[in-house]
């Protein structure tokens, strides 16, 4: 019999922490912090695999699975000396999602699950506090009917705000017994108003309504786009917790918090976070109600007058503190831990290990590494390479004026400047224009997932330090100024108030998420320096990782910023971004038109000087490092205009006669250029643009080795070469070129001749071309265009619809197809070194900064990655990591 239920509570438990994938990463941690006699709500957790098996089945659940949670069941009421839907003496339990990766938010929770009419009051005579009892119930008939019932939050909280104003309070907890009561009614009449039906009373029939909405959660749209923004895979599924509740809003005595071990923003080592008096977990992490520090220090550090738990609660604080720096220990990474207080008792509800920001999670890492508590190598592993993104993008300029118009939270540090949006949807609508956007909310919730993500940075005017809004953007690395409570929103007018200021959407206004400021209009940026905790980690890597790392760059800025972030050469130089430039377009458009080739070589020469300028300030930056130069690869029609109107204008300031313009555009019209005249084709009917092209770099390179002294090394690369023959008129054609220059310089330099694989055929024929290539770049962009049949600029109309289906699991553009492009990049190395050992082989797609290529690329044995210059130190991060795993592989293989 399949095992579905684990255990948890009363000092042992069935699961521990090493079963992540069975038990999610919660149930796993329940687990274990119940074996380490941690105080922990008994409870029970049904794994992932029952998950798994309800989506292959129709949404139906395992036979056996009603069997094991009821005795589930029973063991927890055994330990609580409580019975699950008895009116005298009720045991009500919480049903939690469980992923075994963390998706904070992004799918559902029950709370205070086998409330009805009747526990309720076995509840409020057990606890001697009816206010307490009724102020549970209103919280699960809100939760309940939100989360399995399908209705809107709004429902009840209109009903609730209608009762305060009519009350004259603020704040629910100044909210009497008998006024929850009557909430509880009217609650009760909006569920049977929207749905027909009375809420419902039976516990059993609450619980499996709940287990089936968290599984059902892991479909929901945002923990879909949470899973494709973190590569999770969808067939992982999520585990359900069911846990004896535990309440924190049970009085004076009682409260709950969220705590990190560590500063999630600058990785500090300092407790940090913040809890609720009289309050349900809930209300912390929505915003609904101002939570206070934890600790003194924190609460002097905000200004904050309302007293810390340090100081409220002293004798539990006293145990928390012990007790988090136990599970810091344990874990050996920085935790991220929800508790309750209950009338005195502390309780903990879960650990794991913390989301945190890319300074956070450098400095967590370092500082671990130098306190003996984890290696050099696992410091190496513990940094998310896409985390450092964060780092390197501008900051706000110190001496800039800043004209601050409403302060806040530092919920996640980074600075960012947009239009303002007040809707997720329309945040993500700009962002598709290409506008960057701030999004500004009451309060973030899970649903606003996607808006977050393609916001620039998020402004909230309730919430704290470890809201949803501050946790999800730190996570994202989107900066955040959360709590900002002088801004008053009116999403009907779409406007925000403060300071006595109104702004309007579409206004710009800049966000400091490190001071916690949103400031007018738009603030000058500096440069990031990465210095520190960076420098430090990044030189740990460097010290691990085999694959060399270069950039794609063909201008000195971009040149220079590869070098800067440790670029060791340039693996892409797109000759033709070279031939846009005002000043060079006309004599291509003139080689474009030319009769004959004497027409075109007296064009040529004309643009040979430029050509040869940019190379010696390339070779010049990258000091004797390699740089790989493609030669002209797009269609020649792409340099010339199209419309008339275009052709007509040109021609009125070139002199160039329109309806020559018009005729040859006509003549270059191509029904499919990407398969079409372009790439090596361009050398093979055109031989005197590639000669051009050659002489520019090898006389560029004598010129850089006769000033500086130093040789630079050019690898000149011929594109979308298929056959062994074309290979073989390129290699002649090049050489034949070199030896011209060579002579009449009468100095040579070293030089190697290869080809970009980016054809099917190409790859399957690697042999033939490696007869006369010292070198493979793999184009992965057209590689995996031309492997598909998917064109890149047109799929995304139909690539997201594959996603949402599970056709495709990622963007293959993004993330490398390894089964298929992977299997023809395997084929080529293979054939190619079988042909010639010393073969140099890298990447130049996109695909050279994503880490999970780039540990395909350690796994075949490339060379090296080339990427854009921002993400160089992400590629050279990812592949010290994929270093490092190959290391534990081949270690493994050795002990067998």
């Amino acid at each position: 019999m399949t095992n579905w239920v684990y255990g948890f509570g009363g000092g042992s438990a069935d699961g521990e922490a090493s079963m992540k994938n069975l038990l999610g990463g919660k149930g796993a941690n329940l687990a274990e912090m119940a074996r380490l006699g941690l105080p922990v709500p008994p409870g029970f957790t049904i794994t992932t695999e029952a998950c798994v098996h309800y989506f292959s089945n129709g949404n139906t659940y395992p036979a056996d699975l009603a069997e094991q949670v009821a005795a589930g069941l029973k063991t927890v009421e055994g330990i609580v000396g409580k019975t699950f839907g008895d009116s005298a003496n009720p045991l009500l339990v919480s049903v939690r999602s469980g992923a075994r990766a963390s998706m904070p938010g992004m799918m559902d929770t029950v709370l205070n699950l086998g409330l009805n009419d009747e526990t309720v009051e076995g509840l409020a005579k057990l606890s001697g506090d009816r206010r307490f009892a009724f102020d549970s119930y209103r919280r699960f008939i809100t939760m309940y009917s939100n989360v399995v019932l399908g209705l809107s939050h709004d429902d009840f909280e209109e009903v609730l705000d209608d009762h305060k104003d009519r009350l004259g309070v603020t704040v629910d907890t100044d909210l009497s017994a008998s006024d929850w009561e009557k909430v509880v009614a009217e609650y009760k009449t909006v569920v049977e108003r929207e749905l027909g039906r009375p809420f419902p009373q039976d516990p059993n029939e609450q619980l499996w309504g709940a287990v089936s909405a968290v599984f059902a959660s892991w479909m929901n749209d945002r923990a879909k786009f949470y899973r494709r923004m973190h590569d999770i895979p969808e067939s992982w599924g999520t585990a359900v917790n069911i846990q004896s509740m535990v309440f924190g809003n049970m009085g004076e005595t009682s409260a709950t918090g969220v705590a990190f071990t560590r500063n999630p923003s600058t990785g500090e080592a300092k407790l940090y976070g913040e809890f609720l008096i009289n309050a349900q977990g809930e209300d912390v992490v929505a915003g609904i109600r101002t939570p206070q520090s934890l600790t003194k220090e924190g609460r002097e550090e905000m200004g904050e007058t309302a007293p810390s738990m340090e100081e409220a609660m002293p004798e539990v604080f006293a145990q928390f503190v012990d007790v988090v720096g136990k599970l810091e220990s344990h874990y050996r990474d920085m935790q991220d831990i929800e508790f309750t207080v209950e009338q005195g008792r502390l309780w903990m509800l879960q650990t794991r290990n913390g989301k945190r920001t890319a300074k956070s999670a450098l400095k967590v890492a370092v500082d671990l590494a130098a306190e003996g508590v984890i290696s050099q190598e696992e410091a190496i592993s513990r940094v998310e390479p896409s985390a450092l993104d964060q780092l390197l993008h501008p900051t706000l300029d110190p001496n800039a004026t800043r004209n601050v118009v409403a302060a806040g939270l530092p919920a996640s540090p980074g600075a960012a400047t947009g239009k303002i949006c007040f809707d997720a949807d329309e945040a993500e609508r700009l962002n598709q224009l290409g506008d960057a956007v701030i999004l500004v909310r009451e309060e973030t919730s899970p649903e606003d997932i996607h808006g977050m993500h393609a916001a620039r940075g998020i402004v909230t005017a309730r919430g704290g330090m470890t809201s949803h809004a501050a946790v999800v953007a730190r996570g994202m690395g989107r900066p955040c100024v959360s709590g900002a409570g002088e801004i008053h929103i009116d999403e009907h007018a779409q406007t925000f108030t403060a300071r006595g200021r109104t702004f309007k959407a579409g206004e710009v206004i800049t966000i400091d998420g490190s001071k916690g400021e949103v400031l007018d209009g738009a603030v000058p940026m500096i440069e990031p320096e990465l210095t520190g905790d960076f420098q430090t980690l990044m030189g740990w890597a460097d010290g691990v990782r085999r694959l060399k790392v270069r950039a794609n760059a063909e201008t000195p800025l971009d040149a220079k910023t590869a070098r800067g972030f440790g670029a060791e050469g340039i693996g892409l130089c797109r000759t033709e971004h070279m031939f846009f430039d005002d000043t060079r377009i006309a004599a291509v458009r003139e080689m474009i038109l030319a009769d004959d080739e004497a027409g075109r070589r007296l064009a040529l020469a004309k643009i040979e000087p430029f050509q040869k300028s940019d190379f010696v300030e390339l070779f010049t930056i990258m000091a004797g490092l390699p740089v790989t130069v493609r030669l002209l690869d797009p269609p020649l029609h792409e340099f010339i205009p199209h419309t008339d109107e275009d052709i007509d204008a040109l021609a009125s300031v070139s002199g160039i006669d329109a309806a020559k313009l018009k005729r040859r555009a006509k003549e270059l019209h191509e029904t499919n250029p990407m398969l079409g005249h372009r790439g090596c084709r361009l050398g093979v009917a055109y031989p005197e643009i590639y000669e051009m092209q050659v002489r520019a770099v090898l006389e560029a390179a004598l010129d850089v080795k006769k000033t500086t002294g130093t040789a630079p090394i050019p690898e000149i690369m011929h594109p979308l070469v298929a056959l062994g023959l074309e290979m073989k008129y390129l290699r002649e054609l090049t050489d034949r070129t070199a030896r011209d220059v060579f002579a009449k310089a009468g100095d040579s330099v070293d030089y190697l001749v290869g080809t970009m694989i980016e054809l099917p055929r190409a790859a399957l024929r690697a042999g033939d071309l490696a007869e006369h290539a010292e070198f493979f770049s793999f184009g992965t962009n057209d590689l995996t265009q031309t492997t598909f049949g998917i064109s890149r600029d047109d799929s995304g109309r139909f690539l997201q619809a594959y996603m949402d289906k599970g056709i495709f699991e990622t963007d293959p553009f993004v993330r490398l197809d390894q089964d298929g492009v992977g299997d023809l990049i395997r084929i080529a190395a293979e054939r190619g070194g079988a042909v010639r050992p010393d073969i140099k082989m890298g990447i130049c797609g996109e695909h050279g900064g994503d880490p999970a290529s780039i540990a395909f690329c350690e796994e075949v044995g490339l060379a090296y990655v080339s990427c854009s210059p921002y993400r160089v130190p992400i590629a050279r991060l990812a592949a010290a990591q994929a270093a490092l795993v190959s290391r534990g592989g081949e270690a493994r293989e050795k002990d067998r």
